[in-house]
């Protein structure tokens, strides 16, 4: 199978004095400055002999990367992890902790504490899905790891691969898919891979990083990151300590929800499947494990199904049997979700694209208990509430169907007027009084946040119904 070249060569006689060639190297190798030097980018774009990095290990542990590396784990914030250490804690003596991990990485003695594993809801549905903490020092040890040997991977990841990758992000996936569409691509395999973060085969995976990262502390790292147990989220800080090693529920596979790493190992592990996809022709778009494959026929489709379900096998994955499925985009009323949103054909045959209806459940749930008829605060304290969310959320969706925003701005305005009712003494649902008693500009006057006016806002240079 051929695969595409991840990058164009850089001549041998390329000289790091010019500040273009330099510029343009940082940018083609999404390389962190001050982490990667310039001989490790001028080595890396003109090859490496037998294509391994032998020595990495001295970039991670340099005061330089570990500082960067803290800065960026302290903006996240987040919770702390089995250790009981917090962010703020952290930082009263961040450099001499930096210094101590420095001195183990070093000498090779690191080692990472057991992830803090709570359970966390999942919208639309009963189950919940595991999320493990890494301590705080971890973190930055991950961190730093991370932006060493991530440029690496990602000079070689395939092109049409968008989650946690610099520079990409979901805009990217769906405006692909959309262009796929457009381009006639009308026959979807939409894919699920049942439970794939905790279902990584440890072994595989580390093999396929050995292919390119030849340095044994820095697999040493990436292994025991893996491979560092869990302990539940109610288990204490002093229970960790008086654990004997090797107590923790030490795992065989999967990388830990949380964990900083593990978005870049989750992609190492799929980079094969993008690569197999495209060498047979498939245009498969992929958000992490979230991915479709757009095809001509209905033929292409089934044959393009057939080869995950083979790939998936052989990688020790397993493909969602309610949810992956091939889909006609062609017939009325046929729909497939991506990332969030629901593409789907109209009975009048226009392509839309809509909020999908989890994604619908997750903003309701997070509005109802601010809107409850009982909420003692003031309309403008709630209006400033409402606010906090709803900007983003229409950041991420202001390209759905107008009416779907509508629907949301009148359900919002339905529960506040629900709120100053109960506050008069009045029972039930006003509905048209209620209208009356506080339109639509009485919310605007408050400035609450209105989808739709946004949406007419950033789209007012555009034809009706498109959406971009």
């Amino acid at each position: 199978m051929n695969r595409e070249e991840p990058s164009a060569p850089v001549p041998p006689t390329i000289r790091l004095g010019d500040k273009q060639v330099e510029e343009d190297l940082w940018q083609r190798h999404k390389a962190e400055r001050g982490v990667w030097t310039k001989p490790m980018l001028a080595a890396f774009a003109r090859g490496l002999k037998g294509k391994k990095w032998f020595s990495l290990i001295d970039k991670i542990s340099t005061e330089r990367t570990l500082q960067l590396a803290w800065e960026k784990v302290r903006r996240n914030a987040g919770a702390c992890g089995v250790d009981g250490i917090t962010i703020g804690r952290f930082e009263q003596n961040s450099q001499s902790r930096l210094l101590a991990v420095k001195e183990h990485l070093n000498k090779g003695t690191y080692q990472p504490k057991p992830v803090k594993r709570v359970w966390i809801e999942k919208p639309g549905s009963a189950e919940k899905r595991p999320l493990g903490i890494p301590t705080a020092t971890d973190r930055v040890v991950q961190t730093a790891v991370r932006m060493v040997i991530e440029p690496i991977f990602e000079n070689r990841f395939a092109k049409h691969s968008y989650g946690f990758r610099p520079g990409r992000g979901c805009k990217d996936a769906l405006r692909r898919v959309e262009e796929l569409l457009k381009a006639g691509r009308q026959h979807v395999v939409e894919v699920d891979i049942k439970g794939y973060f905790d279902a990584i085969p440890h072994d595989r995976l580390m093999a396929l990083v050995r292919e390119h990262i030849a340095d044994g502390r820095v697999l040493g790292l990436i292994e025991g990151f893996l491979k560092q147990g869990v302990m539940e989220g109610t288990e204490s800080a002093k229970a960790m300590e008086a654990m004997p090693a090797g107590e923790s529920q030490e795992e065989s596979q999967g990388t830990p929800q949380g964990g900083v790493i593990s978005p870049l190992l989750a992609n190492i592990y799929l980079d094969p499947l993008d690569w197999l996809m495209a060498g047979f022709g498939f245009e498969m778009v992929r958000y992490a494990d979230d991915m479709v494959v757009m095809c001509s026929t209905e033929e292409e489709a089934k044959a393009a199904l057939e080869k995950l379900r083979e790939w998936m096998a052989g990688a020790g994955l397993i493909l969602h049997p309610d949810k992956t499925r091939t889909v006609d985009m062609n017939l009325a009323d046929s729909h497939f979700d991506f990332l969030g949103y629901r593409f789907k054909r109209s009975r009048q045959g226009k392509m839309m694209r809509l909020v999908r209806p989890k994604s619908l459940r997750k903003l309701r749930e997070t509005i109802k208990p601010r809107t409850r008829r009982n909420n003692g605060k003031s309309m403008e304290a709630i209006v400033a509430d409402l606010n906090r969310t709803l900007p983003g959320w229409f950041g991420y969706f202001k390209h759905a169907k107008a009416s779907a925003l509508g629907e949301i701005d009148g359900w919002i305005r339905m529960r506040l007027r629900s709120i100053l009712r109960k506050r008069r003494g009045l029972e039930g649902r006003g509905r048209g009084i209620d209208h009356q008693r506080w339109p639509n500009r009485y919310f605007k006057k408050l400035g609450l946040f209105c989808l739709l006016d946004a949406r007419e806002t950033e789209f007012a240079s555009l034809r009706n119904g498109e959406n971009y």
